[in-house]
């Protein structure tokens, strides 16, 4: 088990190489934008562009190759781009040496790229966690619900909704919560409060946003445990254990529940990965200052050493994840041993 895990996590970061990798000089290929800022931190990014080894210096002489201008003053400031395969292995370089990432040039004009993501990952990770620990319980619960009323009205009742919110995107309910809750009746925040904001406001702020991505998940919770759990109880193994003398209820918590676990379980770790990827849109939306929210700003403005460290974490948590739900098999199901010998 040990040596499984040790290659997968080598296999992960293998991957996540080839991915940023790409990611790199594909984006580098693009035309970039010039920095906004003041001429003084204009010239500060691209001398620090030059330390990097991305850019270098042009003189009167190399006019021709200078593929940025900046004058102060009576002062000329000339530079040029390597080409892109020399700037990935710098880049490679400063990463491995420095851990450095790079500079933003759009959003925080030569602030860490680093820096940037650690301010705003905080604000992601706790709303997708509330969201992930309030959506799971209630999806098992309505599942288990809607399973043991088996094609009775309230199974009727909860499987149609269940579809109804599988079937919408969440950026559209946060929409509708939005312009009913905040700009019609003005209970709730329109927008994600600022940090000097009273406790019970910045508490409100989390109802839309975390409602928004709970109903999706809600639903996809309760339709699988549904499905695990009448297929389970239509087993012979459990109409044995009927046979022998156990009432329904003992047979549903003893049996019919532990074997319906074993696929629902790791879909809470899958799960995470797909509100982590829902919450980009409503972050932008309600405007939370979360690393989903910064991605869609840095592809606006091109801020590319920022879209790379966002990436990287998108990547990895992702990779990790689904190495995750590979382990948690053999936790629910102690007879699944990944990476056993035959």
């Amino acid at each position: 088990m040990t040596r499984y895990i040790l290659k997968r996590i080598g296999l992960i970061f293998f991957t996540a190489f080839i991915i940023l990798s790409l990611t790199f000089i594909l984006m580098k290929s693009l035309p970039s934008d010039l920095p906004a800022g003041t001429v003084d931190a204009r010239i500060a990014f691209y001398e620090n562009q030059v330390r990097l080894g991305y850019y270098f210096r042009v003189d009167s002489a190399q006019i021709h190759l200078a593929e940025v201008i900046i004058i102060r003053g009576t002062e000329r400031y000339m530079y040029a781009e390597y080409p892109v395969m020399a700037q990935y292995l710098r880049w490679i370089g400063n990463i491995v040496r420095e851990w450095d990432w790079g500079t933003s040039t759009r959003i925080s004009l030569n602030e860490s790229a680093i820096e940037i993501i650690a301010k705003r990952i905080p604000y992601t990770i706790r709303l997708n966690l509330i969201a992930l620990f309030i959506a799971v319980p209630l999806g098992f619960v309505f599942g288990i619900w809607a399973a043991l009323k088996k094609n009775k009205a309230t199974d009727h009742i909860i499987s149609t909704f269940v579809m109804l919110f599988i079937s919408i995107p969440s950026f559209v309910v946060i929409s509708y919560l939005m312009a009913f809750f905040a700009y019609g009746l003005g209970w709730l925040p329109s927008q994600w409060p600022a940090d000097n904001n009273p406790t019970n406001v910045k508490v409100l702020g989390y109802i839309i946003p975390v409602a928004a991505l709970c109903f999706g998940t809600i639903a996809g919770f309760a339709r699988y445990t549904r499905a695990e759990l009448t297929e389970v109880m239509s087993s012979e193994f459990l109409l044995l254990a009927r046979t022998k003398g156990l009432t329904r209820r003992q047979t549903v918590i003893r049996h019919a529940m532990r074997n319906s676990m074993v696929p629902i379980v790791p879909m809470i770790i899958g799960q995470f990965i797909g509100i982590l990827s829902g919450s980009v849109v409503l972050e932008s939306l309600y405007g939370i200052p979360g690393i989903g929210n910064l991605f869609v700003t840095a592809l606006t403005q091109k801020d590319y050493n920022v879209i790379m460290v966002d990436m990287a974490i998108f990547t990895l948590i992702g990779l990790f994840a689904a190495l995750l739900v590979d382990l948690s098999y053999g936790i629910v199901d102690p007879r699944i041993r990944m990476g056993a010998r035959k």
